[in-house]
């Protein structure tokens, strides 16, 4: 697992949709996790990808905990659609209660 100071996480939004993308110095992919917005306080967790190259590095799990940071800043909910992103909440049920929609 990389030093969580080796990745580099953006953001991007439109009025619908935000996409978190990850990437590593020296390596061309990019991971990604995306979210439709439902409300100003209700997002969906809807995709995460994390190409061959970055697999294994801790990508998607930092991605997951940026995601949850700024819902919480922004005082939104998220429903878990996706599956990594919903077994990453499962295990960590009490901590992000606060956060998670079930």
């Amino acid at each position: 697992m990389l030093d969580r100071n080796q990745i580099t996480v953006t953001y991007s939004e439109s009025d619908t949709k935000g996409r978190y993308g990850a990437t590593i110095d020296g390596i061309a992919d990019e991971a990604e996790l995306t979210v439709s917005k439902v409300s100003p306080r209700l997002i969906i967790a809807d995709h995460t990808f994390v190409p061959e190259d970055l697999r294994g590095k801790g990508i998607a799990g930092v991605l997951a905990n940026r995601l949850i940071a700024d819902a919480r800043d922004r005082g939104q909910r998220i429903v878990p659609l996706c599956p990594f992103l919903r077994g990453f909440s499962e295990r960590r049920r009490e901590e992000l209660a606060d956060v998670i929609q079930r």
